[in-house]
Parts: C-alpha cells; sequence; structure tokens
C-alpha cells in the first residue's frame, strides 16, 4: 500500500521526474490481531446480558500497540483506519475482516502535543464522527449543548469547528443535531416554543420530569444515570462522564442503524506522564463509560492501567478492572495466537519490508532510485527501525541535492535525530540510566543501577518497561537495549541539553567495568555462566575505553582453570585492529585457546606468540600465553621449544607452575624416561594432576588395569574440585586402558566419556575417546576405515603428538589379527614419527604386542621393571583378546 505524496522529498528536489511516496510496510500480524480482538468485541456486546450501564463488569474493549519511537506506530493507526473505514484501502496483504465493514465506525484522535488535542477535543471529535450515523442522540446531545453553552459564551460552535479543522473533516451536521435533540425533548415534553429553545429551560423540564416518572420523559428515562449527569454543574468534570451518554445512545440504536465505534488513539504517550495523569484520567473514563466502543492505543510504553499502585492518580486500576492489560506485552505473532492479548510490541520490519520500503519510498520512471547496495547497508543498519529508514531516505536526498551520488559507504551513519527521539519522554534520571546501559550488551536492574551510579533502582526500572528495552527472561542478564537504538546512543552526535562528556563517558565504563567485577565475584548463582557472560562484556569496555584489567585478570584465571573453552570473543571490539590494549590482548590470548580445539596448533603456536611479543600484558597473564604455546609445541611434535617454555614457567613458580612441572614429567615420559616421570609425579600433587600422569605411565608399562583405577582416582578428584575439563580428560584415558583388557566394560567407560564431553570443547580428549573405541573393536575387519578417518582427522588438528598413539592402537587390532603385513606397514609409520626421540617406545610396544624381536640398532627406554616383564604383559593382552574373539564367534 502506498500512502500520499511525500511533501518533504518533494521540496527537496528540482527534479521533476522523481517519484516519492509515503510507502506503507506489511504489518498483516497487527491487523490480524486487530480483526480477531474486534471480533471478540462484537460478539460480546451483542451477547443479551451486555450491559452499558453496568460500572462494575471488567472491561476488555482495548487493544494496545506500543514499540519504540520511530517503529511506525502512527503509520500503523492511520492505516488501520483507512482499512476499517474502506475495504478499497485496505493493503492487499490484509485479509478480509468476518463482520459487514458497514458495521464499524472508525475515527482516529492524534494525542501528540503538536496536535494540540484537550479533552474537549477528544469528546467532540467521537462525537463528530457518530453524526454519520445520521441522527440526533438526544441525552448525549442535550448535555453536550448545555455544556457549549456554559463554557464558551457566544462562542458558535459551527466557527469553532471550523477553525478546529473539524468541520472539513466530518462536516457540519453536529450542530444541527444538538439543536434537533433539543427541539425533540421539548416537544416531547410538551414545552412552549419559546421555552423549547432554550437549553437551560429544557434540561431542568427534562430532570423534573425524570425525577417524577413522568410519561412524557419516556424515551430518556431508561438512561438511568441522565438526570444526576444534567443536574451537574456543566463543567469539564461533567463533560468527561458525558461519553456514558454516548454509549447508552448507541446501544439503544435499532439494529439497522447499529454501529461498532473503533476509536483509534494515537501517540498516548504525550496525555501525561507517570506524575502527571489528568488527561489521561479524564481519557480513561471515557474508555471506561463507553463499553461498546472499542479503542486502539498507539504509543511508546506499555498502559498501566491494570496496576493497583495506579489507584487515586485513576478512576479504574488494578487487574480485576482491565483483565486484558495485565500481561507482559508481547509480539503480534504470539498475541495473533491468543497468547498476548491486549498489550502488543509492535516489532521491528523484516529485512524484506525494509527493502519493499526502500524500494517504493523513491522512484524514477517506476524503477527505484535508491539502488540495491545502498539499500542492503540501510536494511543492515536500521535493525527494522522504520525511523532509521525514513531519517536514511532524507540523507540520500541531502546528499543528492549537494551534487553527489549517494554511495553505500554514505549510510553507515548513526543519527542524531533518534537520540533525540529516544530521549524525548524521559525523566533526567531514566537518560542517564540509557546513556549508562548503552555500554552493556545486556543487563539487570541491579546492574543497571551500578553502571549509572545511582543510589536507587527506580529510574533502571522504570526503563526496562520502555519499548526499546527489550527482554529475554531467560536471560543471565534479562534486558538489552534496542541494536540501532544502542548504536545511536553511543555513537551519534548528542546534541541533547544533557549530553556526556567524553569525560561522562569515560567514568560510566569504569563504573560498568566495576560493577560486572562485582557481580562475578559475588555471585552464588551459575558461577560458569556469569564467568563467562562477564569476561565478554568486561573485555568490550576494557578494550574500547582503555580500562586496566583489574578483575579481569583473576577471571581469566578462572575461565581456563577448568579447560571448558566457551568462546569468549566479545560480540564487538569496535573498530580497532592489531592489538592495541591489555584487554584487546587479552581477548586475543583467550580466543586463542578456545580456537586451537578448531585450528591446527601450528596456527595457535604463531597466535600465541604474537601475544607474547606485543609485551602489554602484566606478567603473570605472559605466563598463560608461555605455557599453552609449550603445549601447543609439544602437540606439534616440537619437543626441543616444548620443554623450554615448560621450564621457564615452572622456575617462575606462578599459577601454571604445577602444570608446567607436569609438562616436564610428561617430555621426561615421551623421551621413555619412566623412572625420573615416576618420580616427578610423586611431587606433583592435584594442581598437577599426579593421578593422570601416573595413569599415563601405568598403561605404557602393560599395565592398563592399574592405570584404569588411576584415572577413576583422577576423575573423582576433579569431580570433588568441581573440574569437568579435567574430569572427562581422566574418564577418556580411563576408557582407553580399560578398552585394552575388557571390551564389554569398555562400551560403559566410553559412554560415560562421551556424556562428559557432551557440554565441553576438548578436540584432542574427543580423539582420545574414538581410540579408545578402536582399541575396544581390535580385531574387527571393518577397523581400517575408522583408522584412516582419525589419522586425517589428526593431521588437520595438527595433533601431531597424538598420531603414535592411534598408530599403537592399529599395532594392536593387527597383532590381534596376526596380520604382520599390515603390523610391518605401522611399525614404519612409528619408526617415522618417533625420529626426534618422542614416543620411540610405541615400536616397542608394537613388537611386545605381536612377539616380534626389536630392531638390532633399537635404543631401549628405562621400563619400569624391565624389559621382559613389560613384554610378557602386553603380548598377554593381545593373546586375551583373541581368545576372547574365538569363543565369540
Amino acid at each position: 500500500m502506498t500512502g500520499g505524496r511525500d511533501l518533504r522529498a518533494l521540496f527537496s528536489t528540482n527534479d521533476a521526474s522523481l517519484g516519492s511516496s509515503e510507502a506503507f510496510t506489511n504489518r498483516e500480524l497487527q491487523w490480524n490481531v486487530l480483526t480477531a480482538a474486534l471480533t471478540t468485541h462484537m460478539r460480546t456486546t451483542a451477547e443479551p446480558g451486555f450491559n452499558v450501564e453496568d460500572m462494575v463488569a471488567p472491561r476488555n474493549n482495548v487493544l494496545v500497540f506500543h514499540g519504540v519511537g520511530g517503529i511506525g506506530k502512527t503509520t500503523l493507526s492511520r492505516t488501520l483506519e483507512a482499512a476499517l473505514a474502506d475495504a478499497g484501502h485496505r493493503p492487499v496483504q490484509w485479509g478480509a475482516p468476518a463482520w459487514p465493514e458497514s458495521r464499524i465506525l472508525p475515527v482516529r484522535i492524534d494525542l501528540a502535543r503538536s496536535a494540540n488535542t484537550d479533552f474537549e477535543r477528544l469528546v467532540l471529535t467521537i462525537r463528530l464522527a457518530l453524526t454519520r450515523i445520521g441522527r440526533p442522540l438526544p441525552a448525549f446531545d442535550l448535555a453536550l449543548r448545555r455544556y457549549w453553552e456554559a463554557n464558551h459564551p457566544g462562542e458558535n460552535l459551527e466557527e469553532y469547528l471550523r477553525r478546529a479543522g473539524l468541520a472539513s473533516r466530518f462536516g457540519q451536521a453536529l450542530p444541527q443535531h444538538l439543536q434537533s435533540a433539543l427541539a425533540d425533548i421539548a416537544q416531547e415534553l410538551l414545552l412552549p416554543g419559546t421555552v423549547g429553545s432554550v437549553v437551560g429551560e429544557v434540561t431542568g423540564a427534562l430532570v423534573r420530569a425524570l425525577r417524577e416518572r413522568r410519561q412524557t420523559a419516556r424515551a430518556l428515562a431508561s438512561c438511568t444515570r441522565l438526570a444526576d449527569l444534567l443536574d451537574a454543574e456543566p463543567d469539564l468534570e461533567a463533560l468527561s462522564y458525558y461519553p456514558h451518554l454516548l454509549a447508552w445512545e448507541l446501544a439503544r440504536l435499532p439494529e439497522s442503524k447499529r454501529v461498532v465505534p473503533v476509536i483509534l488513539l494515537d501517540t498516548v504517550e504525550d496525555i501525561g506522564d507517570r506524575t502527571r495523569r489528568d488527561l489521561e484520567r479524564l481519557v480513561q473514563r471515557t474508555v471506561w463509560l463507553m463499553p461498546n466502543a472499542f479503542w486502539v492505543i498507539t504509543g511508546r510504553s506499555r498502559l498501566q492501567w491494570a496496576d493497583p499502585a495506579l489507584q487515586g492518580q485513576l478512576d479504574y486500576t488494578g487487574p480485576t478492572a482491565w483483565p486484558g492489560l495485565t500481561t507482559t506485552s508481547v509480539p503480534a505473532a504470539r498475541a495473533q495466537s491468543g497468547a498476548g492479548r491486549q498489550q502488543v510490541l509492535v516489532g521491528d520490519f523484516s529485512p524484506e519490508d525494509c527493502d519493499d520500503y526502500l524500494t517504493r519510498r523513491l522512484t524514477r520512471d517506476g524503477q527505484p532510485l535508491i539502488t540495491a547496495p545502498i539499500r542492503s547497508v540501510i536494511t543492515a543498519r536500521s535493525h527494522g527501525l522504520p525511523l532509521y529508514l525514513d531519517l536514511s531516505v532524507a540523507r540520500f536526498l541531502e546528499l543528492r541535492r549537494t551534487g553527489r551520488t549517494p554511495e553505500p559507504d554514505d549510510f553507515d551513519h548513526d543519527f542524531p535525530a533518534l537520540v533525540a527521539r529516544t530521549l524525548t519522554d524521559l525523566t533526567p534520571d531514566e537518560r542517564h540510566v540509557l546513556r549508562s546501559v548503552s555500554l552493556l550488551d545486556a543487563f539487570d536492574i541491579p546492574l543497571a543501577t551500578k553502571t549509572a551510579g545511582l543510589p536507587h533502582e527506580a529510574p533502571a526500572q522504570r526503563l526496562t518497561e520502555r519499548p526499546f528495552v527489550r527482554e529475554n527472561p531467560f536471560g543471565l542478564w534479562p534486558f538489552h537495549l534496542h541494536a540501532l537504538i544502542r548504536s545511536a546512543v553511543r555513537n551519534a552526535d548528542d546534541i541533547t541539553d544533557d549530553r556526556w562528556t567524553e569525560a561522562d563517558w569515560q567514568q560510566a565504563a569504569h563504573r560498568a567495568l566495576d560493577a560486572l567485577g562485582e557481580q562475578w565475584q559475588n555471585t552464588t548463582g551459575p558461577g560458569r555462566l556469569l564467568l563467562v557472560a562477564c569476561l565478554r562484556q568486561g573485555l568490550r569496555l576494557a578494550g574500547t575505553h582503555r580500562l586496566e584489567l583489574g578483575w579481569l585478570t583473576d577471571a581469566a584465571w578462572a575461565y581456563i582453570s577448568d579447560s571448558v573453552w566457551e568462546p569468549i570473543a566479545p560480540p564487538d571490539t569496535g573498530d580497532r585492529t592489531g592489538l592495541d590494549t591489555a584487554a584487546d590482548t587479552l581477548v586475543e590470548l583467550l580466543s586463542t585457546l578456545t580456537r586451537r580445539q578448531h585450528e591446527h596448533r601450528a596456527r595457535t603456536v604463531d597466535r600465541l606468540t604474537a601475544v607474547l611479543d606485543t609485551r602489554v600484558l602484566p606478567p603473570e597473564l605472559d605466563e598463560m600465553a608461555l605455557y599453552y604455546r609449550a603445549k601447543a609445541y609439544r602437540d606439534t611434535g616440537h619437543s626441543q621449544e616444548s620443554r623450554r617454555g615448560y621450564q621457564q614457567v615452572a622456575e617462575g613458580n606462578g599459577r601454571l607452575a604445577p602444570a608446567a612441572r607436569r609438562g616436564l614429567a610428561q617430555a621426561a615420559r615421551l623421551a621413555g624416561d619412566f623412572p625420573t616421570a615416576h618420580t616427578a609425579a610423586q611431587t606433583l600433587g592435584w594442581e598437577g594432576r599426579h593421578q593422570r600422569v601416573l595413569g599415563d605411565l601405568w598403561w605404557l608399562q602393560g599395565d592398563p588395569e592399574r592405570a584404569a583405577v588411576t584415572y577413576l582416582a583422577g576423575r573423582t578428584e576433579a569431580e570433588q574440585h568441581a573440574k569437568a575439563g579435567e574430569a572427562a580428560h581422566n574418564q577418556a584415558l580411563r576408557a582407553l586402558a580399560v578398552a585394552f583388557y575388557d571390551p564389554h566394560q569398555a562400551d560403559d567407560e566410553i559412554d560415560l566419556a562421551n556424556q562428559l564431553l557432551a557440554n565441553l570443547d576438548l578436540r584432542a580428549t574427543t580423539i582420545n575417546v574414538a581410540i579408545a573405541a578402536l582399541i575396544r573393536d581390535a580385531g574387527d575387519p571393518a577397523l581400517d576405515d575408522r583408522i584412516h578417518t582419525l589419522r586425517t582427522e589428526l593431521d588437520v588438528a595438527g595433533l601431531t603428538s597424538m598420531a603414535p598413539t592411534l598408530e599403537l592402537a592399529a599395532a594392536f587390532h593387527q597383532a590381534v589379527r596376526d596380520d604382520h603385513d599390515a603390523l610391518a606397514t605401522t611399525l614404519s609409520r612409528l619408526r617415522t614419527e618417533t625420529q626426534n626421540g618422542d614416543y620411540a617406545y610405541y615400536i616397542d610396544i608394537a613388537s611386545f604386542m605381536a612377539g616380534l624381536p626389536l630392531p638390532a640398532d633399537h635404543t631401549a627406554p628405562h621400563w619400569l621393571d624391565g624389559e621382559q616383564a613389560t613384554r610378557s604383559r602386553w603380548r598377554t593382552l593381545v593373546t586375551t583378546r583373541q581368545h576372547h574373539l574365538h569363543t565369540h564367534q
């Protein structure tokens, strides 16, 4: 659907061929919500028991569409009015309603301050709309005539309607209706003609007749409150009760004249605020007193009428009075399904709707003037906010007026107007909180309050009720700003009187970082989840505003302590490139540790080297990079570089010194110096993961049962310390050990290992479980393809150090099958992979498995209890598996 000519665009160019229109983009869901609610309303008011004079019954005659400024509420309100008035103005996407269009009488009233709509004008507008019925409404008309003469002495109603622009909109039938109603009542009361033209005399006579229950007043006698209303002083307060008379008159219309007024009140936020609700009280009273009218209210915020706390400020409050206004607002899609009731959030445009709007907004010869690349940039930047689209169109025209051809880069832009529109109806404290939370990706009320540096939570609480604050009740922090509003508040030129200086923003960033750290350090809830969330937000703040790391250092240590490796890079690091700050460098460090689970370990070495070369991290974080680079060196087969790194960390005696000493013990094991590794393991303790180091020694000696027991002890220790990653490491290795001697038990151990790994990102450990499955299935002819697949995976990951273990599993399988040709190939692979000296003893173990002699030039490792005993144990494991397979064939 396309609206009228866009006058602003028309006066922005000399190009007569430019076509500009106020394009309306589809709001089909909102239309469906309205038609469903209006159908229910019409069904309710048609029931025999419905009574407009019932002042106690709950009201469900209101539908609220609310949303952030610029979302298109006014356009929606205008389009709804047009669609209800004339099917020809209904957008083609909107379905036909279920009721006859002749029964609906829509009237839209703009309550914006710029429209200068007072309560008197609102009542007159509703009555003028009802002149379309074509007959007087005597009870109301008499009361209105009395009010007008008392409050506008000597002022002609016709002239007033003409000056207010109401005559051109509705015609001049109302004065005739008022005069006709006065004459009809006078005639019914048998008053003389000279008296019948004086409203005061007619009113007095009618009140007396009603109170005396005379037959002459029978036409109006059933309106039980009419006499009291006509007796009351005809002031503004009395006028606010006269809509009851309109409702009564509508209810007694004959069926052929029966209509349902649909009154659309737009910009309702302009009729009051949280402390001044005088006009809102009169409007709410009108809605209550006209239960047979249907009210479609559009504004920035939810209606609070169902809040019992407003008792005293408004006449009718609480959930009993307005049951449909009690629920939290929902998107139109949910309201359409019956889930949202009567408060509906007007959502953002879809990307397709944005493009459609921009395509049809400016045209030349029927073709869109705004090119597809520019439309794409505007759509992405708008986050679906129609106001941004409109401002971008104005920018497009402005650029053309200067003689430039607009380019896509011209629209990577924030508009100060968005800031002004967002801040316009906020209190000073709410504006302060809004600017503060624009620094945060998400927040709760305590976090917002501390970031703003306020002593009380009320402004933050009020801000969360605004439509530009989105809520995810299942989020760690439930609230976040609309993405475009956040960007505009943070980046657009703020020309408001209370704008912040750079120092103000810097102080707010300090407060935000401190508040996040306090939440993490004082939490008793989901520690790991909160840790990662605080790190993401804190690192972005510290990087953008060049803040000291502070609590982020301890948080980084807590993050790596469990080897879980959730993605840690914050969602927005700004326009900076490179490692400019300590926070940027810490982001790179933690992200590298996470990404090493998904990329070649040689890349990990390069990235950690770049981190160390910056020299901007404190020494203890440099130690973290140094340790994990040593691990990556080990994984890629660079043993000497790995040992040097471990030695440097161990000598520093920092937080990772026990882990580095474990790395040195493992280096001794890799070199075949098992006694040295065993001795070192005795000094490692829990911090050095001594059980895992011992388990790694025992199964290499051909004693996997002892290794399995040791790994179980390591898993138990890890669980006692709530270290899920370490528990998974030990369980994966336990599965590998058990797989050598008990395939049936290995099934359960492998299943448990996979369960422990389900929510973790540990690539090497996952591969260890896969190797355990190979060992469990040794002897199966189909195993060769799986071995080949794992070889490829290890090559892609750069986990060179794990390749010998995979080949050892292949050797076990081939020894069980007595496949000496394949085993010879595997031994050749092992010789190639162990040329640097690490894992050279795997050649010994593979030979032990098959009962083969060792090569004459081979250097044997230092076995813990001698070569012969070790050979015997490994050979027994193979023969036992052969016997098992033979008995189960």
